[in-house]
C-alpha cells in the first residue's frame, strides 16, 4: 500500500474512531471528551500504521509500548482497543461499571493494553523512560511512546524525565504533547504558560518536531522522521483542538470533563454524519 492510500485509510479510521468516542459518551453521559477527541488522530496514526504490536498477545515481549499520560482521554484509547478486537463492542456500552475494563483513567491489569496505569497527571513520560532503558538493556529493539497534555506540562516531574532521557540519549523514545491549549479550568495560558514548549524541549536536548496534530499526514511524517534521529529522544509538540469535531464543544475549556444530554449527543453524532437510525441504535442503554 503507497503511502498516500494508507495515510487516507487512517484518515477514515480516525473518523470511525471520533464517531465511537462520542457514542460512548453518549450512551454514559458524562466524561472527559474533549482531551479523547483531541488525540483522535495520533492515536490513530500510532496504533494502526507505527508501532510494532500484536492485538493477540498484548504482552508480546517486543511490542513497543504506548503511555497514556494524559489519562482523562482514555475514550480514544478505549476506541481504539475495541477497534483491534482487544475489547468488545459489548463492553464499549458499560464504561466505568464495576469490574468493567473501561474505567475513567486506564488501568493496568484491568483493561487488556493498557501498560501503565495514569490519570495521576505528570507520571507517564517518567515510566516511558524506565521502559526505554529497560529496552535497551534487555538489547530490545522496541519502541516507547508517550502521549501527553499541554496542561500536564505543568508538572515538575515531565521536566525532570526530560533531563534523563536526554541525558541516557533515548533515542527509542518520542513524546508526543496534546497542544490543545486548555486545561480543567481555562486555557493554559491563563493558568500557567508553558510556550515555548517547542525551545524548551530543545533546551532539554530533545530532538523537536512540530505539526498540525489533526493532519494525519503530519503526524505519519513526524513519526517516520522520529525513527531517523540517533542519541536523543524526539519531541513531537501537535497543535490540536480541544473537542476537534464537535462544534458546541471544539476549542473550549468545558467540554475537557463535561455531560452530554441525549440531544446533545444526537447532535453531536449528526455533525460526524451519522443517521438517524445509526444514532437511535447507538444511543440505546
Amino acid at each position: 500500500m503507497d503511502s498516500e492510500t494508507r495515510i487516507k485509510k487512517l484518515e477514515e479510521i480516525a473518523h470511525q474512531l471520533r464517531v465511537q468516542v462520542v457514542k460512548i459518551m453518549g450512551r454514559f453521559g458524562s466524561g472527559h471528551i474533549g482531551g479523547s477527541l483531541s488525540i483522535i488522530e495520533i492515536l490513530s496514526v500510532l496504533y494502526f500504521n507505527e508501532m510494532k504490536y500484536d492485538p493477540g498477545n498484548t504482552l508480546w515481549e517486543d511490542r513497543d509500548r504506548f503511555i497514556l499520560s494524559k489519562g482523562h482521554g482514555c475514550f480514544t484509547q478505549y476506541a481504539v482497543l475495541a477497534k483491534l478486537g482487544i475489547l468488545s463492542e459489548e463492553t464499549l456500552k458499560h464504561p466505568y461499571e464495576v469490574d468493567s475494563p473501561m474505567q475513567g483513567h486506564p488501568e493496568y491489569g484491568t483493561c487488556p493494553g493498557v501498560e501503565v496505569s495514569t490519570g495521576a497527571l505528570g507520571q507517564g513520560l517518567s515510566v516511558g523512560v524506565g521502559m526505554a532503558i529497560g529496552g535497551r538493556i534487555k538489547n530490545k529493539v522496541f519502541r516507547v511512546y508517550v502521549v501527553l497534555g499541554d496542561g500536564e506540562l505543568n508538572e515538575g516531574q515531565v521536566w525532570e524525565a526530560l533531563m534523563l532521557a536526554s541525558a541516557y540519549k533515548l533515542d527509542n523514545l518520542v513524546a508526543i504533547v496534546d497542544k490543545n491549549r486548555f486545561s480543567l479550568t481555562d486555557s493554559t495560558e491563563a493558568v500557567l504558560p508553558s510556550d515555548p514548549i517547542d525551545k524548551k524541549f530543545e533546551a532539554f536536548g530533545w530532538y523537536v518536531i512540530n505539526i498540525n496534530g489533526h493532519s494525519v499526514k503530519e503526524i505519519y511524517d513526524a513519526l517516520k522522521t522520529a525513527r531517523t534521529i540517533k542519541g536523543k529522544p524526539t519531541a513531537i509538540i501537535a497543535q490540536t483542538v480541544k473537542g476537534k469535531g464537535i462544534s458546541f464543544l471544539a476549542d473550549k475549556a468545558i467540554s475537557h470533563s463535561t455531560s452530554l444530554s441525549r440531544a446533545e449527543a444526537e447532535t453531536a453524532l449528526l455533525e460526524l454524519g451519522c443517521s438517524k437510525e445509526e444514532i437511535i441504535e447507538a444511543l440505546k442503554k
